[in-house]
């Protein structure tokens, strides 16, 4: 993939750009086996064919600091060599679909129009911070305007139906704040200004829902193979009952939900919970939820636990619980080796079967891998 920002030395994102796609592959396969060679089934496990990503066009999701002026926006990152410099306008980031590259000119148009102060980190002052897109597989968009006080939130209201009649595809439409100076993409206040309150993300039999401060892989296509592979494995395994850690807005535990199947989904964001719920109605899957942390499932352990946690991993105190369950099987989805090395070694209990990489990242050392484990009875 050519990038003309990467080639300019205005963005350098993806660090792995230079290196040819295939290479990239092999790269991050070594890292991943090297990450759980000290385990001691490590030569026993069967790793599946990674699941390779387009290399342009694939990102659902940009995350757009807002830069420049009022009359002359920018939407894209922080200029490399410091604040003072302004911005990098990256709406021609040839890792997103054209329909991302036209609608991110239709919002940088909409910054002028209602006059939306792009924030000025080193002054510190000004009020669109961000602008958060998500593009779902049917082509509709969530969009999240990240401001640092409600000053420019008339005027956000004033044009909006305007904006929806240039640009149908934006269904959702949110402000969020912001009011501290500080390196993040979002606050914690969301209002929803659109009758719409989440997108849907269609995939190949379940209908997902995804609320503004909600996550989701931002490679559509390969976390659809990422689910379909943990929905064989759960298929292969029968379990009567399953546990969905982690669970965000119900990916896992709705694809693998079925006849005769208890499931269930925790997850701490009662937001996504809530979604989840929804997406189960909507498709008539008897799966319950619950809004807590991952830790506090409770409850005489199911014959399969599904886990996805941030990078930082489970933690000692779910590590050593998950060790000490009855449960037969694990599945294990991990976007950082290290993490789920360290986990791994603290559950002697449990023997990985079968593993496969994921490349949601392509041009970047990052991954996801996925385990089967059985327990070690």
């Amino acid at each position: 993939m050519r990038c003309a920002y990467f080639d300019a030395d205005r963005c350098r994102s993806c660090t792995l750009l230079e290196v040819a796609y295939a290479d990239q592959l092999a790269g991050k396969e070594q890292a991943v086996r090297e990450a759980l060679a000290r385990h001691p089934a490590a030569a026993q496990v069967t790793w599946l064919p990674t699941v390779a990503s387009a290399e342009a066009g694939f990102r659902n999701k940009a995350k757009m600091v807002a830069t420049g002026t009022v009359d002359q926006p920018q939407l894209g990152i922080l200029d490399p060599r410091g604040a003072s410099y302004g911005g990098v306008d990256l709406r021609r980031c040839p890792l997103y679909s054209d329909a991302m590259h036209e609608v991110l000119d239709v919002l940088a148009d909409f910054v002028t129009t209602a006059r939306l102060t792009p924030y000025d980190v080193g002054a510190r002052r000004g009020e669109l911070k961000q602008v958060l897109v998500t593009e779902s597989p049917d082509g509709e968009f969530l969009v999240r305007w990240v401001l640092r006080s409600t000053e420019a939130v008339p005027r956000i209201r004033k044009h909006l139906d305007a904006l929806r009649e240039r640009e149908p595809r934006l269904r959702v439409v949110t402000v969020n704040l912001l009011p501290e100076h500080k390196a993040v993409s979002e606050g914690t206040v969301e209002e929803v200004l659109t009758e719409e309150t989440t997108l849907p993300m269609r995939l190949p039999g379940v209908t997902l829902q995804l609320p503004p401060r909600s996550f989701f892989q931002t490679n559509t296509a390969v976390a659809t193979a990422l689910y379909g592979q943990v929905t064989d494995w759960v298929e292969r395994a029968a379990p009567a009952s399953v546990w969905d850690l982690y669970c965000g807005v119900g990916g896992f535990a709705l694809h693998v939900a079925g006849p005769g199947r208890e499931v269930l989904g925790v997850e701490v964001s009662e937001e996504a919970v809530a979604a989840a719920r929804v997406a189960a109605t909507d498709a008539g899957l008897d799966v319950a939820f619950r809004a807590g942390d991952a830790t506090g499932a409770g409850g005489e352990a199911p014959d399969l636990v599904v886990v996805n946690p941030p990078r930082r991993g489970l933690g000692p105190e779910l590590a050593a619980y998950l060790d000490a369950a009855a449960s037969p099987w694990l599945v294990y989805s991990s976007c950082n080796a290290a993490s789920l090395a360290r986990d791994l070694a603290a559950m002697p209990s449990w023997v990985p079967r079968e593993a496969r990489l994921f490349d949601m990242f392509p041009h970047t050392a990052h991954h996801e891998v996925a385990v089967l484990l059985e327990h070690d009875a």
